[in-house]
């Protein structure tokens, strides 16, 4: 299958070009040529499929033109190898727990795949030393580099806000070394995602460097986020109430929202979306105004969130052929403040003894206030409740156990290079570094 770029001024590349590159050239983010639709009987005897078998199907329909299938069953198993449980939190609403992965975040999916996709596809190639450039708000460096630790031929670079992510998700990216290399820059997280993006774009570096994203920008990225929605309709089916299913997607760079947009557009029987929103809310304006408004970000504790310039808005809108009407039969949206996520924690813990993070509060609250009786909810936990250890514990009043995984990265040395968000400092660093 090809891809294009949403700015329609590129060559349409192969898969293993697109994965490769990250960015069109023209800066634009690669969308498949066609999506797929998955026959029938598929969603029919959905119910009786593991995890394992959902995401092969899936993985196929996507990859299959461009990947041997044993090889890509292969890449389908060795990402998937945890539990997503789905969870009753009270009548009609469920959870879909993402963080039973190695770093607690959902992350971990589309990371584990997306690395090993990669090093076959540079395998192929004949290739080595590939420099992974991933900016994160808190959960995606974490699973990138824990993803593509010890993966040979490859470097990843983790640039991150400094003092703007959790102690927890700090230490799982600052604390690996071998081929990982942390970059604390002075700035926000869309000053990180603009170096990265700034990185793509500069001859010069790209003349010297063979560079990749690792970002949700990356097809290999965010595409595997799409089995959750499969697997959640699929356990729905398992207890006979997959009828009028609405899913609340905690939103910050969309891309998990877009990858559940494709699984819509794959078949999957889902009525409607709902993007949960902190106090950074471009994606809720537009869909209230019209208008993209993109603008810098604000800190919040539900930090994974904290983007003012979402990247996969554009594949939203190509997905839609910029028809706001179309996207806003398919989506809606709310937003929280940072008091509004706490009590959420704290009523929830109290009257259902769930335990929940910052970002699975705020889906659980834009879910509560959207949907409608006759509709059955499901919400994403996209991370452990112990990454934000002490904001969770200040809402319920009592310590939480932090789980021995998580536990083990806290004991690692901190190893990050301090950086100001000056491109012309950031890309001597890349120079010096490779």
């Amino acid at each position: 299958m090809n891809y294009y770029s949403t700015n329609h001024s590129a060559p349409s590349a192969s898969l293993q070009q697109a994965v490769i590159k990250g960015l069109a050239p023209d800066k634009g983010l690669y969308m498949p040529s066609a999506i797929s639709q998955l026959p029938q009987q598929f969603f029919d005897e959905i119910s009786q499929f593991r995890l394992t078998d959902i995401a092969k199907t899936v993985a196929r329909a996507f990859f299959g033109e461009d990947i041997p299938q044993e090889k890509l069953d292969e890449i389908v198993v060795d990402t998937l190898n945890f539990e997503i449980p789905l969870v009753k939190v009270e009548d009609g609403i469920y959870v879909l727990e993402l963080f039973h992965g190695p770093t607690f975040a959902f992350k971990d999916v589309g990371a584990r795949f997306m690395a090993r996709m990669l090093s076959y596809f540079v395998q192929e190639q004949k290739q080595d030393d590939v420099k992974v450039l991933v900016a994160t708000s808190g959960d995606t460096g974490s699973a990138v580099a824990n993803g593509f630790l010890g993966v040979k031929g490859i470097q990843v670079f983790v640039l991150y806000p400094s003092g703007k992510v959790s102690d927890i998700q700090e230490a799982q990216f600052t604390t690996l070394g071998q081929n990982i290399v942390a970059l604390e820059i002075n700035g926000t997280f869309d000053d990180c995602q603009a170096l990265v993006k700034s990185a793509f774009m500069d001859e010069e570096l790209n003349l010297q460097m063979n560079l990749t994203s690792a970002n949700s920008i990356n097809m290999a990225r965010f595409l595997p986020q799409s089995f959750y929605y499969f697997y959640a309709y699929a356990q729905l089916a398992k207890q006979s109430i997959a009828h009028n299913v609405v899913i609340s997607v905690p939103s910050g760079n969309l891309g998990n929202l877009t990858a559940g947009l494709f699984a819509k557009r794959m078949g999957l029987p889902v009525k409607r979306f709902i993007a949960a929103n902190n106090r950074n809310d471009v994606f809720w304006e537009y869909l209230q105004s019209g208008k993209y408004s993109p603008r810098a970000s604000v800190q919040t504790i539900a930090n994974a969130m904290d983007v003012g310039a979402p990247s996969n808005f554009d594949r939203i809108l190509d997905l839609y052929n910029h028809s706001h009407e179309a996207i806003t039969k398919d989506i809606s949206a709310y937003r929280y403040t940072d008091e509004q996520i706490k009590s959420a924690i704290k009523q929830v813990y109290e009257t259902s003894a769930y335990l929940l993070d910052p970002h699975g509060a705020c889906a659980y609250l834009a879910l509560k206030e959207s949907k409608k009786p006759n509709e059955t909810g499901v919400f994403l936990a996209t991370a452990h409740p112990a990454k934000f250890k002490e904001t969770v514990e200040n809402c319920i009043g009592k310590p939480i156990e932090i789980p021995a995984g998580l536990q083990a990265f806290m004991q690692g040395e901190k190893q990050a290079y301090p950086l100001s968000n000056d491109f012309n400092l950031f890309k001597k660093a890349l120079i010096n570094f490779g």
